[in-house]
């Protein structure tokens, strides 16, 4: 008797491939509009009286909703109707709050009397600055939720195929926007004249991110026609809010979510501060600082694939999470003692394109790792709060760093915090090889199965 094996969109390479560009292209805006102010700290500074500690508080504002909650319940929502309603909502935030951003940062805004009014009140912080918080934590809101959206639907529309390659090649389209923000931006601003201009181009881009989710989800309702899932989540299992208990006692979920903070507070906040910080150490011009820190993604986009095609055929995960956070110890000590004694453009580029090996080396691992180590049922909310203990790191260091900033005047220190993150985080990839070769989770094992 012959079995018969039904085909799924999904087995199709062709499917889920334009599935995968669709929601990374959207991924890819998202990050073009996180860091389409960092080249332009100190023009912001100067046109709207802004100073490290405003642009700190700032850069923080866009994970201060997330830590105050949201995300778990993005992830409960998650769980709850899948990743088509929540795509759409994720991405709908990020315009709004882009859009909010936009209007705060302009000069027609500074010049209304509401701006006025909102100087008059907490006089340390600029109206301007005020509103491009307001709209960048309501971006935040969206960004994130978007982020565990899309490590959901990666790992349901790879499942037991090319998982860690997909979800590495999401991450290297997404932080070509980086390259192509930090390239673009200061250059539309002085094409302009003003700092208006790049901002506006990212939240076009965030409305085509949002058509992108629309046609994904045409494809992801017809995926589960065909598995004959007709509720909103992606199990034949009813998510329950009992059950983030099972999260919260799992040590390995608590070893994963310390180390991703502690990893991506030394990595994010200082992408903040990277464009001034070569600027001041080097004595260039900004615009030649951002040139020089855009190469920092490059060959993590390059290399995250091929990082991600490796763990799938011969696995070593948690070996790559712990030589992936010695390179950032190494990068961020030599930031903070070897380019100061050496301020060479050529040095200054090795250590940012070495960075990038790190990250490449760490997300690479960790994103497909979760499911090896969380129910299906429960893996939105495991992703979520992840990203939530992760949000608590990102709003807190740039905070930190803006008023160390202000406190010493040199970067030497907020280096070594940085630096000091990546100390810890080689400890918690450390206890996660530890009790993996316990438990037997399989994070050195491939992911495809044969």
């Amino acid at each position: 008797m012959t079995q018969t094996i039904k085909k799924y969109l999904n087995d199709s390479f062709a499917a889920r491939w334009t599935a995968l560009i669709l929601i990374a292209l959207a991924m890819f805006f998202a990050y073009m509009f996180v860091d389409v102010m960092s080249p332009l700290q100190s023009l912001v500074e100067s046109s709207r009286g802004w100073n490290s500690s405003v642009f700190g508080t700032y850069a923080a504002s866009e994970y201060m909703l997330n830590v105050f909650g949201f995300l778990i319940l993005a992830g409960i929502i998650l769980d709850k109707m899948g990743v088509r309603f929540t795509g759409i909502l994720s991405t709908s935030l990020m315009v709004i709050g882009a859009g909010i951003k936009y209007i705060g940062i302009t000069e027609w805004f500074q010049a209304t009397a509401f701006c006025g009014w909102l100087d008059s009140w907490w006089v340390a912080m600029p109206g301007s600055a005020k509103i491009a918080s307001l709209g960048f934590m309501i971006f935040g809101c969206g960004c994130e939720m978007a982020g565990i959206t899309v490590s959901k639907a990666i790992a349901k529309w790879f499942e037991g195929k090319e998982m860690a390659l997909a979800m590495g090649l999401e991450m290297a389209i997404a932080r070509l926007g980086v390259f192509a923000v930090l390239s673009a931006s200061p250059r539309l601003a002085d094409s302009f004249g003003n700092i208006e201009a790049p901002i506006l181009f990212c939240v076009i881009l965030l409305l085509i991110g949002l058509i992108n989710f629309i046609a994904f989800s045409v494809m992801d309702a017809k995926l589960d026609k065909q598995k004959g899932i007709t509720a909103g989540g992606e199990s034949e299992e009813e998510f329950k809010v009992s059950d983030l208990g099972k999260i919260f006692s799992s040590k390995m979920f608590w070893i994963v979510a310390l180390l991703c903070v502690l990893y991506y507070s030394a990595i994010f906040p200082f992408q903040r501060y990277a464009t001034n910080f070569l600027e001041v150490t080097l004595s260039i011009p900004a615009s030649e600082a951002a040139d020089l820190f855009r190469w920092f993604p490059i060959l993590a986009m390059v290399l995250t694939p091929f990082l991600g095609a490796f763990l799938d055929n011969k696995g070593k995960g948690a070996t790559m999470l712990m030589l992936g956070a010695i390179i950032m110890i190494v990068c961020h000590l030599s930031f903070a003692f070897l380019l100061p004694v050496f301020p060479q453009k050529w040095f200054a580029l090795l250590l940012v394109v070495v960075l990038g090996v790190s990250f490449s080396l760490v997300p690479a691992a960790l994103w497909p790792s979760v499911p090896k180590i969380i129910d299906p049922v429960i893996l939105g909310s495991a992703y979520s709060l992840i990203f939530w203990i992760q949000n608590i790191g990102l709003c807190l260091v740039p905070l930190l760093i803006g008023v160390v900033l202000d406190t010493t005047g040199g970067y030497v220190a907020p280096m070594c915090i940085f630096s000091s993150f990546g100390i810890l985080a080689f400890i918690m990839s450390f206890f996660l090889k530890v009790e993996d070769k316990k438990k037997g989770y399989g994070l050195e094992l491939p992911n495809i199965k044969k």
